[in-house]
């Protein structure tokens, strides 16, 4: 968030400018996202990875003597040892994208399963506490993107890591979040894109995929070639579900892995900014 802040108006990522911005007292508004299963919601500000980056950003941790550089070692050994999953993505897209995957109207079959909350509940939210924005997902435009994926990052800000330019027209409060897929490719293309992500030009690839949605659901899916594997499912760091056979499976997790929804409330939040 720093990176992405100090950025923006071309100064240098540091705990000096970090601080003298919060002395400064200037304010910008932020989006929120939120991410629902059920009756169980979790905030996001930055992000939320499934597929290799989520594999890098959570396994990587046994190696966390190594300092920053266990994430481009882990990196690497992914790419190695790639793993591809099966899942499909569902997404609205924001006006100008419209030309991205298919028009589906399977939404309704996630409805159950993703919005279980009565009226009653709803209100009780609302009058205690944050709920989430109020939006009808049955009347959106709804398209589908199929698997196998790489990876999938959905980005509230540009930079992912002070030296990753994730997702390079990502906005603040513009209410949409910028939907990073990388597709199924050889391992050298692999390679390239992670060796372009300092500037973000990665994202001009033939393999990935870069838009803008304003509501998505992701159905996360087993990996290719091994069935009773799942992925995890990472969003600002921590974890929020993880399939069998994965880094830690077994731990009481928020979510289970499976559908989750996402939307955005635009300009919800106040950061501190350097102008």
């Amino acid at each position: 968030m720093a990176k992405s802040l100090l950025d923006s108006v071309e100064e240098d990522c540091s705990a000096s400018n970090s601080t003298l911005a919060i002395i400064r007292g200037h304010k910008r508004s932020l989006d929120v996202t939120t991410v629902m299963q059920g009756e169980t919601k979790f905030f996001s500000v930055l992000m939320l990875a499934w597929g290799l980056v989520a594999d890098i950003d959570i396994e990587s941790e046994k190696y966390r003597w190594m300092g920053s550089s266990r994430l481009d070692f882990y990196a690497l050994l992914r790419i190695i040892n790639l793993r591809k999953y099966n899942g499909r993505l569902f997404f609205v897209p924001a006006p100008g994208y419209e030309e991205y995957g298919k028009a589906t109207n399977e939404i309704k079959k996630f409805m159950g399963n993703l919005d279980t909350q009565d009226q009653c509940q709803v209100d009780t939210l609302k009058q205690h506490c944050y709920g989430g924005p109020d939006i009808c997902l049955e009347a959106l435009e709804w398209r589908s993107v199929d698997g196998p994926f790489i990876s999938v990052w959905l980005h509230n800000v540009p930079w992912g890591s002070e030296d990753t330019m994730a997702a390079p027209h990502a906005q603040f409060s513009d209410g949409y979040l910028d939907l990073v897929v990388m597709m199924d490719c050889p391992k050298s293309n692999l390679l390239a894109m992670m060796s372009k992500m300092n500037d973000g030009s990665y994202v001009k690839s033939p393999y990935v995929l870069y838009l803008k949605v304003k509501a998505f659901i992701l159905e996360p899916g087993q990996c290719v070639g091994d069935p009773s594997r799942g992925g995890i499912i990472d969003s600002d760091g921590e974890v929020l579900a993880r399939g069998e056979g994965t880094y830690k499976y077994g731990k009481n997790d928020l979510m289970k892995y499976g559908p989750v929804q996402i939307t955005v409330d635009q300009g919800l939040a106040t950061l501190f900014s350097p102008r």
